[in-house]
């Protein structure tokens, strides 16, 4: 039994390798026979001594690799290999699939990774003889619809209304999500989930808001940025912590864009220093709706609304609207009209 798992949603992707842990029997159990390997330095050699491994008073011993295939994803310049070359740079790995085929029946090997190209050389190689199951970070109707089956599945019910608000205040982090959903689940009792509801119960889960808040800025959607800056405020964020938050996002902003030019996804992460997935795709994601001259004008708009709270010029909170608002207008509006200036509050 041979498993692919993959996907930027690691939420989708931790239940289902918690469903084939629980296929496999008594948990106590399948944890004793359970080993979990990291895949960037792990040798062939090491992984089928693992897999050949008789399992403790048990059916099934089940193997775990992390990031293997992330290690041949392949770039314009030079693909990684292992140990040795071959043609497509998977050096020792090019056997993989012929142990598998011959891998003892009481080994369950899974590997799990975060996002991969079609065109990986190992994944290509195994996915003839792999239970392959992909999960892309969910948006739009999909992430709407996950919303609605998760509280069907809770038992609950959920106006449409609340679902779409839901779906912008958290996004694809399913991992809040569901954290969210439950809180919401026993505050509503046996009635359906309300808009209402969201509003008063959805804890600002900070730095999510500050992703949506970055995102309306950069989409120029004035209005909807203005919308969550007073979600923040309403939700006891002080104006000066979200100032701070505005400039860590830009700031990752203009490191990933110079990490993106060739750096792999868990490189970028470390240098990012970003713990969960979700952030890392999400401040990708915004990188590229920027170029460093962007980034620069932003960041020029940011030093002005600092020191015109610091000197006492504005509130804090009327200063941080006029920055929301001029940093979602385009480059033209800013250079005919600044907005933190006298004359334009005048």
């Amino acid at each position: 039994m041979f498993y692919i798992l993959c996907g930027q949603d690691d939420f989708s992707l931790s239940q289902a390798l918690e469903k084939i842990k629980g296929d496999l029997g008594d948990r106590e159990t399948v944890a004793i026979n359970t080993t979990r390997l990291e895949g960037q330095h792990l040798t062939l050699s090491e992984l089928r001594n693992r897999c050949d491994a008789v399992p403790f008073l048990s059916a099934h011993r089940l193997v775990i690799v992390d990031g293997l295939l992330g290690r041949f994803e392949v770039k314009r310049s030079k693909p990684r290999s292992g140990k040795g070359k071959s043609r497509d740079g998977l050096g020792e790995w090019e056997s993989l699939d012929s142990y598998i085929r011959r891998m003892p029946d009481t080994t369950v090997l899974v590997l799990v990774d975060g996002e991969v190209k079609g065109h990986n050389p190992l994944l290509k190689k195994l996915s003839p003889v792999a239970g392959v199951r992909t999960f892309p970070l969910l948006r739009g109707a999909n992430l709407k619809a996950w919303i609605r089956q998760r509280i069907k599945e809770e038992g609950g019910d959920v106006t449409p209304q609340a679902v779409n608000l839901l779906a912008e205040l958290i996004g694809g982090d399913l991992w809040a999500m569901d954290g969210e959903i439950q809180k919401l689940l026993l505050y509503s009792q046996e009635r359906p989930i309300t808009e209402d509801d969201v509003r008063q119960l959805v804890s600002c889960i900070q730095e999510t808001n500050i992703f949506a808040l970055v995102d309306a800025v950069a989409e120029g959607r004035t209005e909807l940025a203005q919308w969550i800056l007073h979600r923040l405020y309403d939700g006891g964020v002080p104006p000066a912590y979200i100032l701070v938050m505005i400039t860590r996002q830009f700031r990752l902003i203009a490191q990933a864009i110079e990490l993106t030019k060739g750096l792999s996804r868990p490189q970028i992460q470390d240098r990012l220093g970003l713990k969960s997935s979700y952030s890392l795709d999400k401040t990708i994601s915004q990188a590229r709706l920027y170029d460093f001259e962007g980034v620069k004008r932003a960041y020029d708009k940011l030093l002005e609304t600092d020191l015109a709270i610091k000197t006492g010029r504005y509130s804090d909170k009327l200063a941080l609207e006029l920055l929301v608002t001029e940093l979602a207008c385009p480059k033209p509006v800013w250079e005919a009209k600044d907005l933190l200036s006298p004359d334009a509050i005048g």
